[in-house]
C-alpha cells in the first residue's frame, strides 16, 4: 500500500492497494469512500480490511480520505475532494500505476455512500465510474437530514435542508437520479444505524428513473458488518464486482 496526496490538505490523501501483478497487466479499480458520520474521528482506516481483500482478488483499491465536519468539510469542500480524489487516478496511471481506468467502480459505506453515488453521476470528470455500490448508505441526504433517529450528522455537514435547499439539490443522490450507471445496494436487515427502508426507497426511485439498480438485503447482518471482509454483505459486493469484471472482459 502507498499513500498519495490529491490536494494540499492533510485529509486530501488516498491509500492505493495493488494486487500481485502480471507483466503488463492493468487491473480494475475500486474507489472507496468510508463511513463514520462525517466526523473527523473516523477515517479511511475503517475500510482497510475490505481494501486488502480487493487487492487479494486482483483489484486495485483506492481508499480515499476527505474533509469532514470540523476539518474543513461541507459544501463544496467535501464534494471537491470526492472529484479530485477520483480524478487523481488518472495521474497515478500516467505515472505508471497499472490501473485500467475503463473499469472503475465506486464503493461507499454508510456516510461514504452518497459520495460514491454522487461521483457516479459526474459527467465532466477525468475519471468516470462505470458502476457504483452503496453499502448501507445515507443514500437520500435530505431525507436523512429531516429524519428522527438516523445518525449521520448530515445537518452538521450541509446545514438545514430548508435554508440550504439549493445545496442539497446539488449533492443529494435521491435528487440527482438517474445516475446513469449500474448500481448495487447492500443492506443488512438488522442494521442498527440506518434503516433498510431508506435503501429500499432509493432503489425503487432509481429503477423508476431508468437506472439499473439491484437491492440485496442480508438477513441478520448489522451496520458495521459491511466493513468486514468475512461478512455476507461484503461477499455480495465482491460477487457483483467479479461478475461485472467477467462481463467487461468479453
Amino acid at each position: 500500500m502507498q499513500t498519495f496526496a490529491y490536494g494540499p490538505g492533510p485529509e486530501q490523501v488516498g491509500d492505493l492497494y495493488l494486487p500481485e501483478l502480471r507483466d503488463g497487466a492493468r487491473v480494475p479499480v475500486a474507489a472507496v469512500w468510508h463511513g463514520g458520520g462525517y466526523v473527523p474521528e473516523v477515517g479511511r482506516e475503517l475500510m482497510e480490511g475490505v481494501c486488502q481483500d480487493l487487492a487479494r482478488r486482483g483489484w486495485a483499491a483506492w481508499n480515499l480520505e476527505y474533509r469532514r465536519v470540523d476539518c474543513g468539510g461541507g459544501w463544496p469542500a467535501t464534494w471537491d475532494d470526492v472529484a479530485a480524489g477520483l480524478d487523481r487516478l488518472e495521474d497515478l496511471a500516467r505515472d505508471g500505476a497499472p490501473l485500467d481506468l475503463d473499469r472503475v467502480a465506486g464503493i461507499g459505506f454508510s456516510a461514504g455512500a452518497p459520495l460514491a453515488l454522487w461521483a457516479a453521476q459526474r459527467r465532466d470528470g477525468r475519471v468516470r465510474l462505470q458502476r457504483v455500490i452503496n453499502q448501507a448508505g445515507l443514500s437520500q441526504l435530505e431525507d436523512v437530514a429531516r429524519a428522527q433517529g438516523i445518525s449521520g450528522h448530515v445537518q452538521m455537514l450541509l446545514g438545514d435542508p430548508d435554508r440550504n435547499a439549493a445545496v442539497y439539490a446539488q449533492v443529494d443522490p435521491g435528487v440527482l437520479l438517474p445516475l446513469g450507471v449500474p448500481q448495487l445496494h447492500v443492506h443488512g436487515d438488522a442494521d442498527e444505524n440506518i434503516p433498510v427502508d431508506l435503501t429500499r426507497r432509493f432503489v425503487d426511485r432509481a429503477c423508476l428513473a431508468g437506472d439499473e439498480a439491484e437491492l440485496v438485503v442480508i438477513e441478520g447482518e448489522t451496520h458495521f458488518d459491511h466493513a468486514d471482509p468475512a461478512s455476507e454483505a461484503w461477499r455480495a459486493v465482491v460477487a457483483w464486482l467479479e461478475a461485472a469484471s467477467r462481463e467487461s472482459a468479453h
